[in-house]
């Protein structure tokens, strides 16, 4: 291979003339992923339960590339409305972002009432999946795609998140692998991006306490620090792009080299 073989470095983190559906736009990893992919050139469907959240994205000042829609991804019937709108506003979707979780507050099993075991099911795995399986007929057509899931270093090991929200981040690993064996061999590129300790407001309340077991666990990861959501979204770019386009069905591990032993 010679220099002139070689694709311009750029092109390879380019999303210009591409749509990506974010979920969880309004604050942070999928905030980070909204800015970022804008900056390379997306046009982008930006969706949260917080209406005001998604309101302040409009500083960016890409309102001709930026369509925000306020739904809860818990129901089903807002998952139609927002697809129906981002096909009505940009005509397809190339990327999709299932970026958008909830907690569990650590609790245990015999701890966590059915309330909260399914509201942490039913935004982490079935709002993903009911997303999913609403883009993909529309990828299978033009025959290619790419489907990020935000994923866990709780999706590797236990004691990353509470009894709920483990076994969705481990689900989540499982169906990204699935789809990738499914799909790939018809264009649809689907992958995982499991995070680490990253200081977001949804995690706030957990590293708030200086002293706690989660804490001390920072003082031994060889990056000397806890992430941000910009470290998430630059990798979801990445895999977005066409740099990415022989990985399939990955768990990218961004966590500051906190699981290497």
């Amino acid at each position: 291979m010679n220099d002139t073989d070689l694709p311009d470095p750029h092109s390879l983190m380019s999303l210009a003339d591409q749509v990506v559906l974010i979920t969880g736009a309004a604050s942070g990893i999928g905030k980070a992923q909204v800015e970022l992919f804008l900056a390379a050139g997306a046009s982008i469907v930006a969706v949260d339960v917080n209406e005001q959240g998604l309101e302040r994205l409009c500083h960016l000042g890409e309102v001709a590339r930026l369509h925000l829609q306020v739904a809860d991804l818990a129901q089903a019937d807002d998952i139609t409305r927002v697809i129906n709108s981002a096909l009505e506003r940009f005509g397809r979707i190339d990327v999709l972002c299932n970026t958008a979780g909830v907690l569990d507050g650590y609790k245990r099993s015999l701890d966590i009432d059915e309330a909260l075991w399914d509201r942490v099911f039913a935004v982490n795995i079935k709002g993903l999946y009911r997303l999913t399986n609403a883009v993909l007929p529309g990828m299978l057509a033009r025959g290619k795609g790419v489907i990020i899931n935000m994923a866990s270093v709780a999706g590797c090991f236990a004691g990353g998140g509470g009894a709920a929200y483990t076994s969705t981040k481990h689900a989540v690993l499982g169906y990204t692998r699935q789809l990738s064996y499914d799909y790939g061999r018809k264009g649809i590129r689907v992958n995982a991006v499991c995070p680490g300790m990253i200081e977001t407001g949804m995690t706030t309340a957990v590293l708030s306490d200086r002293e706690s077991k989660l804490m001390k666990v920072l003082a031994s990861v060889p990056a000397g620090r806890l992430g941000t959501p910009l470290d998430i979204a630059r990798v979801s770019l990445f895999l977005a792009g066409p740099g990415a386009d022989f990985i399939h069905g990955a768990a990218i591990t961004v966590d500051g080299g906190l699981t290497i032993k």
